[in-house]
């Protein structure tokens, strides 16, 4: 057997053989013409960066140069690195493979700043603490999703399309609780909502589109105002307990969907999205986008109830 000494001298060998072999542009990617990261291979013996073929996996299921179909490969969803190129790079080109690590890593920190150019989801409202089931097909979601993954942060934004605008100026950040891959390469998408925000800057990435955002918090009162507030918070409550026991049919069918009203929380300021349960009662009640979008961007608690107290007086009132 070799001695340590030896072993070096073989290995040192090995990398000038392949230094003088290699070039770099021998280990580069074909689709972003970048050297490898994260180098996978095809059945069909095509090598590219996993991140690449996965883009262009969701346009086309075939490989993007010889165009074999790739249907089976994308079903088993299980991309395996080439480990001797990996290896072969290291020991060749370390310091360019260092600096295409460093590469990713900035562009992976971009991604996860979740105030900064955060990917926006025009789709549907959504509302803070309420599941929101999606279904994602559209290539560019499919790479957005796979990012939010990717990243760690597990979040994005969910806007409404509004007229003469991209998207509205207020959504909710989703966290994605889990995802269902479809053999397609569709996905099964659970998210549910977090915290709500406002729109101030929108822009674009790689197709889909992202905004710079605040976040929205109620404002709290004090003394009286507190005391009249959990007042009007009781007598809404109540309300929405009668329309959920005695709501006409359709009432009915929707909250066998949604479940049943959520509790009353202990502390009604404790969240900076106010108590759930108005949130629950404003999905599922037939209000137009556009007065949802009214009630979910204001910052009073107050005004929420109120207006939810006059929506639930008048269908109580209507016969059934």
């Amino acid at each position: 057997p070799l001695d340590n000494k030896e072993e070096t001298a073989a290995a040192k060998c090995t990398q000038t053989c392949l230094r003088e072999l290699l070039s770099i542009s021998d280990l580069e990617c074909s689709l972003c013409i970048r050297m490898f990261f994260e180098p996978v291979t095809t059945p069909c013996g095509h090598t590219f960066c996993k991140e690449c073929l996965e883009r262009c996996l969701d346009h086309r299921p075939n490989c993007p140069l010889c165009k074999q179909s790739l249907r089976e490969y994308l079903k088993a969803g299980n991309y395996s690195p080439t480990v001797l190129l990996h290896d072969i790079m290291l020991a060749t080109f370390p310091a360019q493979l260092a600096e295409r690590r460093e590469l990713h890593r900035t562009e992976m920190e971009e991604l996860s700043n979740l105030t900064k150019n955060i990917p926006i989801f025009v789709c549907t409202m959504s509302f803070p603490g309420i599941a929101c089931p999606l279904h994602v097909f559209e290539p560019r979601y499919r790479l957005m999703i796979r990012r939010c993954q990717e990243t760690g942060t597990r979040r994005f934004g969910m806007c409404i399309y509004e007229n003469g605008k991209s998207f509205a100026d207020y959504g909710c950040m989703l966290e994605i609780r889990q995802i269902e891959l479809l053999a397609d390469g569709r996905s099964l998408v659970d998210t549910i909502g977090r915290q709500r925000f406002r729109v101030l800057r929108r822009g674009h990435r790689d197709g889909y589109h992202t905004a710079d955002i605040e976040y929205l918090e109620d404002k709290k009162v004090a003394g009286e105002e507190l005391q009249e507030l959990q007042c009007l918070h009781e007598s809404t409550y109540r309300l929405a307990q009668r329309f959920c026991e005695h709501g006409d049919l359709a009432s009915r069918h929707i909250l066998m969907q949604h479940g049943p009203l959520p509790e009353k929380e202990e502390d009604i300021q404790a969240s900076a999205d106010g108590p759930t349960w108005c949130w629950w009662l404003i999905s599922i009640l037939p209000l137009d986008p556009s007065y949802q979008l009214n009630l979910f961007s204001t910052t009073s608690l107050r005004a929420r109830l109120t207006q939810l107290q006059r929506i639930l007086a008048a269908l109580l009132q209507q016969p059934p």
